[in-house]
């Protein structure tokens, strides 16, 4: 068969040892390029990570023949646990019996359970969430060798758990926590979510750690050592979550107001555990638990909340603030026409039958140059959100939107208006005092 001219003619006319470098050459430089090309491609990983987090309710907890902790302590990991208890100094002053109960209930279950000190005392409220508290919490963990298979109890509200449980997070990266609740605030709400943190730089929660405690149990014994102010204020948390997502739940604390402002045990058992469960199904139910988005629904009434804490010193509860922020988010839905005037007056009726003050002496505050000292809190609370202004407003009760403008015209509008509604019965609340 006669072969054609050209290329293929010229490489037969070569002698083999002058093509094969030329080959090799080529064929390395082939391999380079395709070397360089999949060094620069991305990789790209996946992964998922499943929490077990119970929410239990109890009576008392440190009861030796109470299984509940006991149960929390050793079954998950099959060891004898080692363990370090902070406790709200407030709680210890209140219920003074409790220092001997705790060091009783692991002296009975030494055998599985090591207590490595008498139960550590960390400043009540507010004053807990500062970053020298912060500092005393880690040398404690430290000078105790705790490492990441220890349990720290974080006994107290919502501020101390907040801060103890910011510690545990950060301490080794992550010592187990388990949280144990000891205001209403803190077990219908705060003492569920995964949130940690503390204040710094004069910006409440500016610093912090989304991490989810090994458990959290609910003793309502606890409960029943707090000051009726401390009592009612846990309620204002139970009203935003029903005004935001169960109006059958809304309708019933109308019927139980009464029963709730008295602190009647049936009624307020029942509203903490309701409460829990709506917290709980959000946080692992609505698909973003570290609120990696903008929208916080749980956060309703919570923007001009957390600027009426810090403009009062902290005189304030955070339920207490929660209750006005709530009202005047309610009058403010109420002039944008999203909220009927029905259900403005039912949510603003039932806080004040539960005993709330609903125009303390801060919400009038102005500034140097006239502004309204409490508006100023829109911008803050943006600046922690992070991007847009969300904030979560009343449709009708049982359902929120997210709104991301503001007319500052309206809201002083709904400040004016607020400021008219006449303060609580006398010995329900402190909140409007000086």
């Amino acid at each position: 068969m006669k072969r054609s001219h050209g290329y293929y003619a010229f490489l037969q006319s070569r002698p083999t040892e002058t093509l094969l470098p030329g080959l090799f050459l080529a064929a390395r430089s082939l391999s380079r390029t395709s070397r360089q090309q999949d060094i620069e491609q991305p990789l790209h990983g996946r992964f998922k990570v499943s929490y077990d987090y119970p929410v239990l309710f109890t009576d008392h907890l440190f009861d030796p023949n109470n299984p509940c902790l006991h149960r929390q302590l050793t079954t998950q990991h099959g060891v004898a646990a080692t363990v370090l208890v902070f406790a709200d100094e407030q709680l210890l002053q209140s219920a003074p019996q409790l220092l001997k109960q705790i060091e009783a209930y692991f002296a009975c279950h030494a055998a599985d359970l090591h207590l490595l000190a008498a139960p550590i005392a960390v400043p009540a409220g507010e004053l807990s969430k500062d970053p020298q508290v912060l500092q005393q919490l880690y040398g404690d963990m430290l000078n105790h060798g705790l490492d990441r298979h220890c349990y720290v109890l974080a006994l107290g509200g919502g501020a101390v758990l907040d801060a103890v449980g910011y510690a545990c997070a950060t301490f080794h990266r992550g010592i187990r926590l388990i949280r144990i609740p000891s205001t209403v605030l803190a077990q219908n709400d705060a003492g569920i979510g995964v949130k940690n943190g503390i204040n710094a730089f004069g910006q409440k929660n500016l610093l912090g750690a989304f991490y989810p405690a090994t458990a959290v149990i609910n003793d309502f014994q606890l409960l029943t050592s707090l000051t009726r102010r401390d009592q009612i204020a846990g309620l204002a948390e139970a009203v935003k979550v029903a005004l935001i997502k169960d109006r059958v739940f809304f309708q019933w604390i109308e019927q139980q107001a009464d029963a709730l402002a008295s602190f009647d045990q049936r009624a307020s058992r029942y509203a903490i555990r309701r409460c829990a469960e709506l917290h709980l199904e959000h946080i692992t139910g609505a698909g973003d638990p570290f609120e990696r988005g903008n929208g916080r629904p749980l956060d309703y009434g919570h923007w001009a909340a957390h600027k009426l804490e810090n403009l009062s010193h902290h005189r304030l509860r955070h339920g207490e603030a929660v209750a006005v922020g709530m009202a005047l988010d309610g009058l403010y839905a109420n002039a944008r026409g999203l909220l009927s005037n029905a259900d403005t007056e039912r949510v603003l009726r039932l806080l004040l039958k539960l005993g709330f003050c609903l125009c303390p002496p801060e919400l009038l505050l102005k500034d140097a140059q006239g502004r309204s000292q409490v508006m100023l809190g829109l911008e803050e609370f943006r600046q922690h959100l992070g991007g847009q202004l969300s904030i979560p407003m009343l449709k009708r009760i049982g359902e929120s939107v997210d709104l991301h403008e503001i007319d500052s015209a309206l809201m002083e509008q709904a400040l004016l208006r607020l400021s008219t509604h006449s303060a609580p019965q006398p010995g329900l609340s402190e909140g409007c005092g000086p």
